[in-house]
């Protein structure tokens, strides 16, 4: 049966702020700068006036190839580092407009610490071992390592592994028990299904295409059920929890809840679904993916 999503916590402060969203742009204050990205959902006039807005310091469009290109309004640093919900990052202003850093996923975040938390002080055991699949720059990676977790960290990208670790690095846990790897998702996770290794938790947010570092070739729509069975094969007995989210256009909470029901054992444990926000600073909150997550109690 559905859950109902769990309700969200307001803006979380930091050195991010979502500041106002509309016309399908959102304006930011990311560090020392404000910054305007797309925002395709964000079907609705803007709260700020328009003046407000032209005071960014870079704008980013997206064009026909799948990138996009910044205008430059003053003197901006395209890297920089920033603290938010507890972590460092290093934020990069790349060419895909990217940034590194996804405030939307704050209260997952805290939802993995508070989970593990608990778990490690009702058993005395901190023995407990998490699987973060296409990791990116490794903000899950980082929240669950902060709880106490044993961390292995996949992405088929070694420049943002490579990125992943100085943000573990700036936010003073490159000496906690994180594994980093360059690999293919899929063929990691059958390699461990081999292997007989098995994670308390997994944690993985597919993207709708993208490719392994080999050339692989992974579309969600046709391989996110053999995924989502491989993260499966790999829960141990006693596992706590799968954290699933994504960008996708059409992969509402409904669907992905219905996804991650399909590969689990019925009446065992509960599926939750729910919309990733963030809240801007008139509290009004824009779309930003969706969640769905098994939970073993």
């Amino acid at each position: 049966m559905t859950q109902p999503a769990t309700a969200q916590p307001k803006r979380i402060a930091g050195d991010y702020t979502l500041l106002d969203s509309g016309n399908m742009q959102r304006l930011e204050r990311i560090g020392p700068y404000t910054i305007i990205r797309p925002a395709p959902q964000a079907i609705w006039p803007s709260a700020r006036a328009k003046s407000v807005w032209n005071q960014a310091d870079a704008v980013y469009q997206r064009d026909d190839s799948g990138g996009g290109t910044w205008t430059w309004r003053g003197k901006v640093s395209r890297e920089f580092e920033v603290l938010f919900d507890s972590l460092a990052f290093q934020i990069k202003l790349t060419d895909f407009g990217h940034l590194g850093l996804f405030p939307e996923q704050a209260h997952n975040w805290q939802w993995l610490r508070d989970t593990i938390r608990t778990r490690m002080q009702a058993t005395n055991d901190s023995n407990l071992h998490v699987l973060n699949l296409f990791a990116y720059t490794g903000g899950s990676t980082l929240a669950v390592s902060q709880a106490g977790a044993h961390v292995v960290h996949v992405d088929a990208a070694k420049g943002v592994v490579d990125w992943a670790r100085t943000n573990a690095k700036i936010s003073h846990l490159d000496d906690r028990p994180i594994r980093w790897l360059v690999d293919d998702a899929v063929k990691f996770l059958k390699r461990e299904v081999r292997r007989g290794s098995r994670y308390h938790g997994i944690i993985l947010d597919p993207p709708t295409f993208g490719r392994g570092p080999k050339g692989e070739v992974f579309k969600i729509e046709s391989e996110i059920i053999e995924l989502l069975t491989l993260c499966k094969d790999v829960l141990a007995q006693n596992a706590l929890f799968m954290l699933y989210s994504c960008h996708t256009p059409g992969f509402t909470p409904l669907v992905m809840h219905n996804q991650l029901q399909s590969v689990l054992k019925p009446g065992i444990g509960r599926v939750e679904a729910g919309e990733m926000t963030v809240i801007d600073a008139d509290e009004r909150a824009l779309p930003s993916g969706t969640w769905a997550r098994w939970v073993n109690q």
